[in-house]
């Protein structure tokens, strides 16, 4: 798989059938391994092992709904109150991360109304803080530390 702008990481990968799949700690099961599920270990891994995420307030494809639809958050992370406290987007190292693909994860905002919103494809990392009142963002210049998002 490609070189993501992440350190590096040692994953549990496995063939089966000309397929490979990897570990999702988090699903506790093995997935697919594609190009954003490669963009979502290395990333979650990231935000476990440099911004000391506790693994468990983080879940991989979250089910939510949206406008009484059914969606799947990539990644939620929730505060020590089980409340929704940011949504990451992983998209493939080869898609490029655009207004659209930004305004996909403001949808799922609408409801969960969390404070940060990250989108990756692993090479480009945007993380922004949303201020609810009056529903504006401002960027930030790197991914805070867990302890900094409270």
């Amino acid at each position: 798989m490609m070189q993501l702008n992440l350190p590096t990481y040692t994953f549990r990968i496995k063939k089966k059938d000309e397929k490979y799949t990897i570990y999702d700690s988090l699903r506790r099961k093995y997935v697919p391994l594609t190009p954003e599920e490669w963009v979502r270990q290395n990333f979650v891994s990231f935000l476990i092992n440099e911004r000391k995420f506790p693994q468990g307030l983080i879940a991989n494809e979250q089910k939510v709904m949206i406008n009484n639809q059914p969606k799947r958050c990539d990644t939620i992370v929730y505060d020590n109150h089980s409340e929704p406290l940011m949504v990451v987007e992983y998209k493939s190292p080869y898609v490029e991360i655009t207004q659209e693909v930004f305004d996909q994860i403001a949808v799922y905002n609408t409801e969960l109304k969390v404070k940060y919103l990250i989108v990756t494809n692993g090479l480009v990392h945007i993380c922004c803080k949303i201020n609810l009142v009056d529903n504006t963002y401002i960027y930030l210049p790197k991914i805070p530390d867990y302890i900094e998002l409270n």
